[in-house]
Formats: structure tokens, C-alpha cells, sequence
């Protein structure tokens, strides 16, 4: 009986140790999971600045490469001299112009309340009888006035948000070209890290790496072709047309329509009410109609054409891919949706090619 005993003892003991390595394993997944939980929380409100540090490490990573050769690939000083050019030739510019047209946005709100309390627009429209005409048909119907007055009141918050929050854009700013020199100087060191935490063979990583990089490469440069091609569009016809600085209101237009939530329209759709208020109606219907079927086709037509090439992928998931990223994750979904969908098509041709490799050799077994 005692052997018996102690062969039960060990029979139950040697079933509680796996039981016991599972209990552990189980609690070290809960932990690890609610630690990369408490992680992405704490990266949340960074996630577009971290975005935009690693889109232009992609980006400038031959130009510090260049800079590194030059000076004996010494890394801190060639990261901290690309980062300064980025920001002279990129962040700068883009600053400045952007709160020149908050300000020029915000004094126009202000004039357009001033016009709607004083009732000055009257006088304006008395001087174009047929636009008085069309306007006295409609304004029972549509309320001129009360619609103005509440386009003014509700943009005004909106403008106020962006001022008040340009502490926060800063921020953003700082956060990010901090994270670009760290990106820039240890690239090496962080791709090797990643490498280690991966599933993959080096040839899959590799190949992984590799299109996630020709995707930031396109979508980037896509984009800029665009907005510059939009914003030269948009110039010279203001330009044809007669209206004051093309050129200031072109490169505005090329910087709006980098903004997804903003764009081109922006700037030409106010200046066809201005148009169609001072009785210039043909222009403000070929500025309207320029800015509807060519400006606008720009961006849905020649995008896909840019980008596809290099991403492989089909114009129309392309197209979702943009629109998704942009939905979830605001103006950084323009780089995290493409990335995000050629990942998931670099892993799924990884698990095709090993389940390919799996049945081969079950077939050679059975053969």
C-alpha cells in the first residue's frame, strides 16, 4: 500500500508541474499584455508625431548617409545637421505659412460678422440687381443673414482651437524631430531590435522591411507631387483670372491639400463667393468648375497612378487603405494605412509560402 501510495504521490505531483508551468505561463501572458496595453495608452497621443519621425527617417535616410560619409560617419553630428535642414526646409516654412492663413481665416470670420451686423452686404448686392434678384428669391427660404451669422459663429470656435492650440502643435513638433535625430542616428540598433521580437526568417524580414519602406517612400512623395501639382493648378488660374498674390494663394493651396481634413478648396471656393458677390459670375463659375473637375480629380486620379507603382498593390485598396488610415488615425492614417495594409499583405504572403513549404513536405512524407 505505501508503494502504491507514493507512486500515486508521484503520478499527482508529476501532473501539477506542467499544470503549475501552465498557470505561469498564463500569468506572464496576462502581465505582458497589460503591460503592452499601459505602453500603447502612454504612446497614444504621440502616435502622429512618432508617425511623422519615422516617415522622414525613411525619407532622409539617404541624404544622412550622405552627410555621415562625409564626416567620418560620426552620428551625431550628421543627425543633428539633417535634422536642422529638414527643419529649415520643411517645418519652417510650413509654420509660418500655416498661421499666416489661421490669421488671414480668422479676420475674414471677423469681417464677414461685421458685414452680417451691419447688413452691408445689402448695399453690395444693390449694385448687382441680378445677384440681388436670385438673392430676394431665396433669402425667405434660406435665411441669408441667419445662415452667415451661424458660418461665422460656428468657424470661429473652430479657428479659436486652432490658435489656442498651437502650444500643443509645437509639441508635436518638438517630439517629433527630437524622435527623427534618435530614428536617424540608431536606425541600425533599433532595425536589429525589431528584428529579434519578429517571427520572421531574415530573407522575410527583410522583404517585410523592404516594402514598409517603399510604401513611406510613395506615399510621401506621392503626396507632395500632388500638393505641389494641385497648388500650381490653383495659382495659375487664380493667376489667368486676375485675383491678388497667385502666388502666395498657390503655395497655400499646396500646403492645405497636404491637411486631409482641409485641402484646396479652402482657399478657391472662398475666393468664388468673392467672385460671384462683386458680380464677376463667369469667373466664379470657371474658378468653381477648375477647382471641382481639375484640381480636385488631381488628387483622385494621379495619387493612386504615383503610389501604386511602387507599393504593388491595386489603385482601389490604395484608396481605402488612405481613407481608413485617415479615419482612424487623422492626418497620420495618410502614411498608417498604406504601411498598415502592405504589412498585412507581406505577412499573409509569408503564411501562404510556409503553408506552400508544410504541404510540400507532407507530400514528400506520404510519398
Amino acid at each position: 500500500m505505501s508503494d502504491q501510495g507514493q507512486n500515486e504521490s508521484r503520478r499527482t505531483g508529476g501532473d501539477a508541474g506542467p499544470a503549475r508551468a501552465r498557470a505561469a505561463t498564463l500569468v506572464l501572458v496576462a502581465i505582458t499584455a497589460l503591460t503592452l496595453f499601459v505602453c500603447f495608452a502612454l504612446a497614444r497621443p504621440f502616435v502622429p508625431a512618432l508617425t511623422w519621425a519615422l516617415t522622414l527617417a525613411v525619407v532622409a535616410r539617404p541624404l544622412y548617409d550622405r552627410v555621415a560619409r562625409r564626416l567620418n560617419n560620426r552620428p551625431n553630428l550628421s543627425a543633428a545637421l539633417v535634422v536642422i535642414i529638414v527643419v529649415l526646409l520643411v517645418a519652417a516654412p510650413g509654420v509660418l505659412m500655416g498661421r499666416y492663413l489661421v490669421n488671414q481665416a480668422g479676420q475674414g470670420l471677423q469681417a464677414l460678422k461685421a458685414q452680417t451686423e451691419s447688413e452691408k452686404w445689402r448695399s453690395t448686392l444693390e449694385s448687382n440687381p441680378q445677384l440681388a434678384q436670385v438673392v430676394g428669391r431665396l433669402e425667405p427660404v434660406l435665411d441669408v443673414r441667419g445662415g452667415a451669422e451661424r458660418l461665422a459663429n460656428a468657424l470661429g470656435p473652430y479657428l479659436t482651437s486652432l490658435v489656442g492650440g498651437s502650444l500643443w502643435v509645437l509639441a508635436q513638433l518638438v517630439i517629433t524631430f527630437f524622435t527623427f535625430f534618435y530614428f536617424l542616428r540608431d536606425r541600425r540598433e533599433i532595425m536589429k531590435k525589431v528584428r529579434s521580437l519578429l517571427p520572421l526568417s531574415q530573407s522575410e524580414a527583410d522583404r517585410l522591411f523592404s516594402r514598409v519602406g517603399d510604401t513611406v517612400y510613395a506615399t510621401v512623395y506621392g503626396s507632395f507631387v500632388v500638393a505641389l501639382l494641385q497648388g500650381i493648378l490653383g495659382g495659375l488660374m487664380f493667376w489667368w483670372l486676375g485675383l491678388p498674390a497667385p502666388l502666395l494663394w498657390g503655395s497655400a493651396m499646396a500646403l492645405l491639400s497636404l491637411i486631409p481634413a482641409l485641402g484646396a478648396p479652402v482657399v478657391w471656393l472662398p475666393a468664388v463667393i468673392f467672385l460671384a458677390l462683386t458680380g464677376a459670375w463667369v469667373k466664379a463659375v470657371i474658378l468653381a468648375g477648375w477647382g471641382v473637375v481639375v484640381i480636385g480629380s488631381v488628387d483622385n486620379l494621379l495619387y493612386p497612378v504615383l503610389v501604386g507603382d511602387r507599393l504593388r498593390m491595386h489603385s482601389l485598396l490604395i484608396f481605402f487603405a488612405v481613407l481608413g488610415g485617415l479615419w482612424l488615425f487623422g492626418a497620420a492614417g495618410l502614411v498608417l494605412g498604406p504601411v498598415a495594409v502592405t504589412a498585412a499583405d507581406v505577412l499573409l504572403e509569408v503564411w501562404r509560402e510556409r503553408a506552400g513549404g508544410a504541404r510540400e513536405t507532407e507530400g514528400g512524407f506520404e510519398g
